[in-house]
């Protein structure tokens, strides 16, 4: 038995497939973690869905920037192109089903047996794992809740507040929750969050920083796998694990065998330009 971490799918079927042949999963043994994003710019979106739906309690998925954006275009707050890689999933049968399925995943994942945590992006300095889990509890009710769901995802998209505050309240909490765990890279040593900084280890302004290289982050004891960052590619450093390692643009899909930390990786390629890579 063995359980596998997977890096940023984002449609590509064809070489998540490749990868599970390469680890030799095996659906009634092994468990797969997703770290997010599963769709969108790539080209087999729906049959991703359907596949990690299909594994049941065999697979644990937490929510990614691209899968939230999904969510938004299916309760029509965000508008979608005729020939968007997401309109074979609107326009599926059993569109309703993965949706509702996809609205139950959780922001962060914490397995107690494995002692690892997992988030798409990232978690918030200021947060230990505890209050973390409590944090990310507070969008995932909000998204479960049909009443709710549709205004929060209206109100999702942005950039501001950038600094966490106990005080912090309505949708400016939940937007910040959301981008911590869904979009956050870089942070000033005070937490403060940059949304525009994308690149890679050292193109950042001066004065931001890796999220999980803060002085004090209060997760710093915490194993994390995490996906999202693909100019990052796989990183391996004290208690943190980078999985996305840019299959979308041609680079790798990557797997971590939890058990032993052992990576594997899948050369891809790629569906999209790499000068577009974020």
């Amino acid at each position: 038995m063995a359980t596998y971490a997977i890096g940023d799918i984002q449609g590509c079927y064809a070489e998540l497939m490749r990868l599970l042949d390469l680890v030799g999963f095996s659906e009634t043994h092994d468990t797969l973690w997703f770290v997010g994003d599963l769709v969108n710019r790539g080209p087999d979106s729906l049959e991703v869905l359907r596949f990690v739906k299909g594994l049941g309690e065999r697979a644990v998925t937490v929510l990614g920037n691209h899968d939230l954006h999904l969510l938004a275009v299916a309760a029509g707050v965000k508008t979608c192109k005729k020939h968007s890689s997401l309109r074979p999933v609107l326009d599926a049968p059993d569109h309703d089903e993965l949706i509702r399925w996809l609205r139950y995943r959780p922001l962060m994942h914490y397995d107690e047996r494995l002692d690892f945590t997992m988030v798409h992006a990232a978690i918030a300095p200021q947060w230990d794992r505890s209050r973390a889990l409590q944090m990310a509890g507070e969008v995932q009710r909000v998204l479960r809740d049909d009443n709710s769901c549709g205004d929060f995802l209206a109100n999702m998209y942005g950039d501001q507040p950038d600094r966490w505050s106990e005080s912090l309240a309505g949708y400016d909490r939940l937007r910040f929750i959301t981008n911590a765990f869904t979009r956050l890279r870089y942070c000033t040593r005070k937490g403060r969050l940059s949304m525009k900084a994308k690149g890679p280890l050292g193109s950042q302004p001066s004065k931001y920083w890796p999220w999980f290289m803060i002085p004090g982050r209060k997760t710093a004891g915490t194993r994390v796998v995490f996906g999202h960052w693909s100019t990052l590619g796989y990183m391996a450093s004290v208690n943190i694990w980078a999985l996305d390692t840019g299959c979308l643009w041609g680079g790798h899909l990557t797997a971590l065998r939890l058990e032993d930390q052992q990576p594997f990786f899948l050369n891809c390629k790629g569906e999209l330009e790499p000068d577009g890579l974020a």
